[in-house]
């Protein structure tokens, strides 16, 4: 009988801020961190039966200087069963942290794609002190358990119990339970193993220090089982534009729903609408913007989800044509294509892809100005989508930074124009500078 091959996956990583020395002779600012990872290490191997040998856990000490350091990390965020970020002011504002943390729970979100209800397999741990209402949005869904026999663990984390002579018993019981917890969370996912992505191409998951907070739109312009033609496929399409999956062979959730959690984890406020639920053409009559906003200037920095099918209804395309000419250049599309969809690859799916080149010229020019063309030419399968969508939305929040107005209108923020009579000839698409991309804001 064959005897089942060793699973050698690190049970945790630790992920923690580097703190700079302070001056010479300073000593090593992050030797309590290498304690803290050996006293878990020591824990988790006793409560499991993982046998000798094992990566019980990873951490990148000093590593980050050395050679081939970006692949073994990424190795280890792609197999790790647990990730532990090691909350600290300094954490937040680390892009190597939020790299560490966007990789992991990237992991997370395609194991909900499968129809995985497993929890997050994200098990924080209080370093030092701080103000847990300021974290960014993409932690603040994340559980920490703060409980300890004494209480003073929320108070001075495990800095503070680790240093102080008096507090070590409490220190030695909150290690353990956080042991535990490892242990219990990692049977409890049991999260598969992905490929490891390129580190120097993953984006953080923490916006910079000091930037207000990041907003984006999502809007879905997508058919459903009421409007899509007879011979179209349904199983891509339900009671909702909201309820569109180009790639439902892959996932077992709507492409807005992706969308939404990948934008989110990246540490923006988003919005989500389906196209038919904005108005678009001249300022709406009834909005208190019409004379200083006209085409929605006071929006966020926009994306347009659009499914090729939806320009076989005339009133649809007349609609987006209408959308192209007023869009601004913060506005970009993302047209997902499934390969595997065979009416996709046919004679009508050609023909529908030069519609939409004749209908969203503008807002398809600037998509094309990116890193891929694949944005806006088609994007043919759902890591392809996953891999896409973080350089589209820092794409349009550029755009938006260089050319919105410093100072937005206050009160309402999403302005509904209404399409009424023929599209206007004078717009913001005549502009030739639309879509163009003059170099990144740092």
């Amino acid at each position: 009988m064959d005897t089942p091959a060793q699973d050698n996956r690190p049970h945790f990583f630790l992920s923690y801020a580097h703190t700079p020395a302070w001056g010479a002779g300073s000593g090593d600012a992050d030797q309590w961190v290498r304690t803290l990872f050996a006293d878990l290490c020591d824990h988790v191997m006793a409560l499991t039966d993982l046998p000798r040998g094992t990566q019980v856990g990873f951490m990148d000490h000093e590593m980050r200087t050395g050679e081939g350091w970006p692949e073994v990390l990424s190795r280890n965020l792609a197999t790790c069963r647990v990730f532990v970020p090691l909350y600290s002011p300094r954490y937040f504002t680390s892009e190597h942290c939020g790299r560490e943390w966007y990789a992991f729970n990237e992991r997370v979100l395609q194991a909900r794609t499968s129809g995985s209800d497993a929890v997050p397999a994200i098990v924080p741990a209080l370093g030092t002190h701080m103000d847990l209402a300021g974290l960014p949005d993409s932690a603040k869904r994340i559980h920490i358990d703060l409980t300890s026999a004494d209480g003073h663990y929320e108070s001075k984390g495990l800095y503070g119990l680790g240093t102080l002579r008096r507090l070590r018993d409490e220190y030695q019981e909150t290690v353990f339970a956080l042991a535990q917890r490892i242990v219990r969370v990692a049977e409890e996912t049991n999260l598969p193993p992905s490929r490891p992505r390129a580190y120097d191409r993953t984006r953080s998951a923490f916006k910079p220090r000091g930037e207000a907070p990041r907003r984006i739109h999502l809007t879905v312009a997508a058919p459903t089982l009421e409007t899509i033609p007879a011979h179209r496929d349904a199983r891509f399409y339900g009671d909702d534009p909201h309820d569109w999956n180009p790639y439902h062979a892959e996932s077992m959730r709507s492409l807005s729903q992706l969308a939404e959690d990948l934008i989110r984890s990246l540490d923006y406020h988003i919005t989500v609408s389906a196209f038919e639920d904005e108005l678009t053409g001249p300022a709406a009559e009834d909005d208190e913007h019409t004379d200083t906003d006209p085409a929605g200037a006071g929006r966020p920095p926009s994306i347009l989800l659009i499914d090729r099918w939806v320009l076989t209804d005339e009133e649809y395309r007349r609609r987006l044509t209408a959308y192209d000419a007023y869009a601004h250049p913060w506005v970009t599309a993302v047209v997902p294509w499934n390969r595997g969809d065979e009416q996709c690859q046919g004679p009508e799916g050609k023909e529908l892809a030069a519609q939409l080149e004749s209908t969203l010229p503008s807002i398809l020019a600037g998509g094309r100005r990116l890193e891929s063309h694949t944005t806006v030419n088609g994007v043919p399968t759902l890591k392809a989508f996953n891999d896409l969508l973080p350089t589209v939305v820092a794409h349009a929040t550029r755009q938006f930074l260089k050319r919105a107005e410093p100072h937005l209108p206050t009160g309402r923020t999403v302005v509904r124009p209404r399409i009424e009579g023929p599209v206007p000839q004078s717009s913001p698409a005549a502009d030739p500078d639309h879509g163009t991309d003059h170099g990144e804001a740092k």
